[in-house]
């Protein structure tokens, strides 16, 4: 699963330039971005061109009852995604880009508190989660824009620490292709495959991440020596 992200770099010019965010999508640094949370994403319009907006973390379908549905829908898995009425028509209309450079998993440890690791791009550059998205209306005519991050079978690199993943799309190409109305369905498949072992990075941090109120740089602390696990490899 996906439960806790980070947004960190503070190089917003970059960021503009990497992504077709836009000018008018507020970015600032994320060290714990949580579920429910405004994230900063890329959709399409109608006509297909990509637009930078914020969307709540947390899909609610349009025939949900309330907003709270979101937060069991953080997630989506790559494996179903095309048959649960929940992301089917997502997947087929209204996929995005959720823009991240890294994110978080727990490791269990028998007799010991559990550890954070910080999961990352191996070169540290920020990337996109493959996402979905939603309009939801409320019954008080507001509207809710969501989304949900794409999960997928862990790769080598994080397989003892959880064995999901979200989908880490690799480039600009895998992007585009994610975002375009026209990609087939087995291609965009294709495309919900974890990130490969060498492109991947992880470290431990310490324990600030842990709780999900705190939003500041302290998460991305290194974890304290002793709390080190034995080495991979």
């Amino acid at each position: 699963m996906c439960g806790r992200y980070t947004l960190a770099t503070p190089a917003f010019a970059e960021l503009r330039a990497r992504f077709p965010l836009g000018e008018s999508v507020e970015l600032r640094q994320r060290f714990n971005v949580c579920p429910g949370d405004e994230v900063a994403a890329v959709t399409t319009s109608k006509e297909g061109e990509p637009r930078g907006e914020l969307l709540r973390w947390g899909l609610v379908p349009h025939w949900a009852r309330d907003a709270s549905t979101g937060f069991k829908m953080i997630n989506a898995r790559a494996e179903t995604v095309a048959e649960k009425p929940a992301y089917r028509d997502a997947f087929q209309h209204r996929r995005c880009l959720v823009v991240a450079d890294g994110f978080y998993e727990w490791e269990k440890r028998p007799g010991l508190a559990k550890l954070p690791w910080l999961v990352t791009r191996a070169d540290g550059r920020p990337f996109a989660f493959a996402g979905l998205w939603a309009v939801w209306h409320g019954p008080d005519g507001g509207t809710l824009r969501t989304c949900s991050i794409v999960t997928t079978q862990a790769n080598a690199v994080l397989r003892d620490v959880h064995d999901r993943m979200p989908v880490m799309l690799r480039d600009p190409a895998e992007e585009a292709a994610w975002l375009a109305p026209t990609t087939p369905a087995a291609d965009l498949h294709d495309l919900l495959a974890p990130l490969p072992d060498d492109l991947t990075g992880r470290r431990a941090v310490g324990p600030a991440v842990n709780d999900a109120r705190y939003d500041g740089p302290d998460c991305l602390l290194p974890a304290e020596p002793d709390h080190e696990p034995l080495a991979l490899f």
